[in-house]
């Protein structure tokens, strides 16, 4: 039994109430620059620190709560987009991101794209965050031309597997 894992068609996975108009949301999506790392990688330490809040060993949470080692890794990704980053806006506030790009995986066909991380921060869950950037990022892997998507969830990660059925 594996602790992760989700593959799934990307045109079908993609369907939403964001897609069919039931839901009108002021989420904006373009892709990060290097003056967004910060902002990502304080998203990316809340975000994690809340969701895995129970789920993993503290311990390990612990070590999940650099920003500064965070930063330098996003700074790096949008630098040389690998992944490709993007951010979700509110207003004027980045309140989440994503990084995808071609799968990682050795054995994937050269048509899977991954979700390398999708985050929105706490205070804007269940607000179409989460859904702008599936959409982002499905647009992003359809250009590069992927057909089918992978992301990894932890098993134990209720919201993030109801996220990631339904989105």
């Amino acid at each position: 039994e594996k602790p992760f894992a989700a593959t799934m068609p990307v045109l079908s996975f993609f369907h939403s109430l964001f897609s069919f108009g039931f839901f009108m949301s002021s989420i904006q999506v373009r892709p990060a620059t290097l003056r967004d790392a910060k902002a990502i990688a304080q998203i990316h330490t809340v975000s994690a620190q809340e969701a895995y809040k129970g789920l993993v060993p503290d311990e390990q949470l612990k070590s999940m709560s650099s920003v500064d080692k965070r930063q330098a890794y996003w700074r790096e990704a949008i630098e040389y987009c690998e992944p490709q980053v993007q951010v979700a806006i509110d207003g004027e506030k980045i309140v989440g991101f994503v990084g995808y790009d071609r799968s990682r995986d050795e054995k994937s066909r050269p048509t899977t794209g991954e979700i390398w991380a999708i985050y929105a921060a706490p205070t804007h869950w269940n607000q179409g965050v989460g859904l702008a950037l599936w959409d982002a990022a499905r647009d992003g892997l359809q250009e590069e031309g992927c057909t089918n998507v992978t992301a990894w969830v932890p098993l134990r990660n209720e919201r993030a597997i109801c996220f990631h059925e339904l989105a």
